[in-house]
């Protein structure tokens, strides 16, 4: 009990401090500079002296961060027994330089009451470093940077429109043609007002729920978390091996091992409930056909959002947008005019088209092992590997085509039409032009889709790595077409500070096809590919690698989270130093850090880029 009483008495009688401190940081004008702000509120009566003004002044003892200036008070200093003292309330600024996500440290200072002096005082802070703001990036319009993320977007538009045309041909979806025909012709007044409710509704049950999950992630977590969530679903090992696995099942499907369908309740049960008339049978009926469609759409729409969700938060919704719109116009035109196509029927065709579909998503599957594959390196579909697949499984589908190898109830007499014909030759000549790719040809035309070059073992006529390259390649990362580079900005800059050249930024990623297709198309160029080994120290910022970083290397960001790969690190600089968010993009900068052009993003301009790299000369 007495000890309980000393110890409240204790903390009673403990002092109060003289001054009462807040500290805040906030994003300087170079990249890692910072300015530290102290605000103290001082006690009444008290008064405490400036820096330099008394045997203890006000002193910031800080740790990860080198001071590049001393405090600076807000105001002048009054007289306080001939020496500069503040009373009421005070804030000193400092500039720093800081690499980490925080700033540790202890502010020493001493409180007095006229000629009387407490013990000095500390203050020991954590002050969080702010989020570098997006306008440090001096953005240059040489070569027009910004059509290029448009060309792309547009790129991606024209393809999802051709997909969702072309989902009509396919066998889980045309047998809706006929339910379409004979809902809508028996259907009774305001006609053309439910068709288009119904192409509407088609477009609603695609594009909502996709746009659902994109905004509530930005709400909930901000543009990071939306664009982590994606570069989560478009490189980690995980979704991507479901998604080969699922293209792999819906291949072996169509070729006729097993069928897949969803539970039948669902589609009964939005069936029965389409036949009950008005809107409410409308929607429904549109239900019916997202629902039935799944096992064709399905793939085709994962692929393309895939493909979309480069960090960008409209992008998957406007190519959803547009996929779905081509999807439904079909069937909106047949609501509106069912009497067109009253007698058409599915035929044996339909199971043709079955099996090319197969094949061709067995082919795309490979897409997503090869990204796993690369952002984890395990080199187990490198390029020639990938290469061998490709072409064995198109030759097999253009000696289909051609009514040489049979699938399971197929008749045994099919003659081979005009279009089989002209079908197996394109699809021959196609393998006919990824032979040369075993020994290394770029394959331009294939460039995005394809593992890189470098990940093959066999080059005809190719170099071996330098030294240089061998020795500053720690993550087992290689540049394209022969180039020498650094994969960590720091190393970069040092180089550039003893050779006295710009430093090429290239913010990449191993799942970024445009990021490919830049290099084989643009890179290659012999104007360009001149420039970048001669001109510039090149450095590689992989978004997505999987990497495991020593613990020392970790970064904790300001909300915490810790990242401990290569990519994730990466990811986060490029977001809180440039406000980049995309791949790919460029940037070029002084040996000092200063940006000095860009960002630039994908475009296929081979003068455009030579303009862009010719700007800092």
């Amino acid at each position: 009990m007495a000890a309980l009483f000393l110890g409240v008495a204790t903390a009673f009688a403990a002092p109060m401090p003289s001054v009462r401190w807040k500290v805040e940081a906030k994003p300087g004008a170079d990249e890692g500079v910072f300015t530290l702000s102290y605000t103290g509120q001082i006690a009444p009566l008290y008064h405490i002296y400036g820096p330099e003004d008394s045997a203890n002044p006000f002193e910031a003892e800080l740790e990860g961060a080198e001071a590049l200036s001393a405090p600076v008070p807000d105001r002048e200093a009054t007289l306080e027994d001939g020496r500069p003292a503040f009373e009421s309330s005070v804030t000193f600024t400092q500039t720093v330089r800081a690499a980490g996500s925080a700033i540790k440290g202890t502010l020493h200072w001493q409180g007095c009451k006229g000629t009387e002096c407490d013990f000095p005082e500390t203050y020991d802070f954590t002050v969080d470093l702010p989020v570098t703001a997006p306008q440090e990036v001096k953005s240059t319009p040489i070569g027009n940077p910004e059509t290029g993320g448009n060309g792309s977007l547009w790129a991606l538009i024209l393809e999802a429109i051709l997909w969702g045309f072309a989902m009509l041909l396919t066998p889980c979806v045309f047998p809706m043609v006929p339910m379409t025909v004979s809902f809508f012709l028996k259907g009774e007044g305001n006609g053309r007002f439910k068709a288009f409710m119904y192409g509407l509704f088609i477009v609603l049950l695609y594009t909502v729920p996709i746009s659902v999950i994109i905004g509530v992630t930005r709400l909930v977590g901000g543009e990071a978390v939306t664009a982590d969530i994606f570069n989560w679903l478009a490189t980690h090992w995980l979704p991507n091996i479901v998604f080969f696995l699922v293209f792999l099942a819906f291949a072996l499907s169509f070729f006729g091992a097993f069928e897949i369908t969803l539970p039948a309740s669902w589609t009964t049960s939005t069936d029965a409930k389409s036949g009950k008339g008005g809107l409410a049978g409308v929607f429904f009926m549109a239900l019916t056909l997202v629902l039935v469609s799944f096992s064709c759409t399905g793939p085709i729409v994962g692929s393309v959002l895939i493909k979309s969700t480069q960090g960008e938060f409209w992008t998957p919704m406007v190519t959803m947008l547009a996929f779905s719109v081509a999807f439904a116009l079909p069937f909106t035109i047949l609501a509106l005019f069912p009497g067109l196509l009253k007698k058409m029927k599915s035929g044996s065709w339909l199971g043709s088209v079955k099996i090319v579909l197969g094949f061709v998503e067995l082919a795309l599957g490979l897409k997503f092992l090869s990204t796993a594959d690369q952002t984890y390196h395990w080199h187990i579909l490198d390029r020639e590997v990938y290469l061998a697949l490709w072409i064995a499984i198109f030759t097999i589908l253009g000696l289909y085509l051609l009514g040489l190898i049979r699938f399971k109830d197929e008749p045994a007499d099919r003659h081979v039409s005009i279009v089989r014909l002209m079908m197996s030759i394109g699809v021959l000549s196609f393998v006919f032009y990824l032979l040369p790719g075993m020994w290394g040809a770029p394959l331009k035309a294939l460039s995005g889709y394809l593992p890189p070059l470098e990940t093959q073992d066999f080059v005809l006529g190719g170099a071996a790595p330098s030294a240089k390259a061998v020795r500053q390649n720690p993550y087992d990362l290689k540049l394209p077409l022969g180039l020498e580079g650094y994969f960590t900005l720091e190393e970069g800059l040092q180089a550039a500070q003893k050779s006295g050249k710009p430093v090429f930024l290239d913010i990449t990623g191993h799942g970024c096809v445009n990021c490919r297709e830049m290099e084989a198309r643009v890179w290659s160029a012999p104007e360009v590919l001149q420039r970048l080994q001669n001109n510039f120290e090149i450095v590689a910022l992989y978004t997505d690698d999987k990497t495991r970083l020593p613990e020392s290397e970790w970064v904790t960001t300001s909300g915490g989270k810790k990242l401990k790969t290569l990519g994730e690190v990466n990811a986060y600089f490029v977001r809180s130093h440039y406000g980049l968010n995309a791949q790919p993009n460029y940037l070029i900068l002084s040996p000092e850090r200063e940006v000095l052009a860009g960002p630039r993003a994908y475009n296929l301009s081979i003068p455009g880029y030579v303009e862009f790299l010719d700007s800092v000369k």
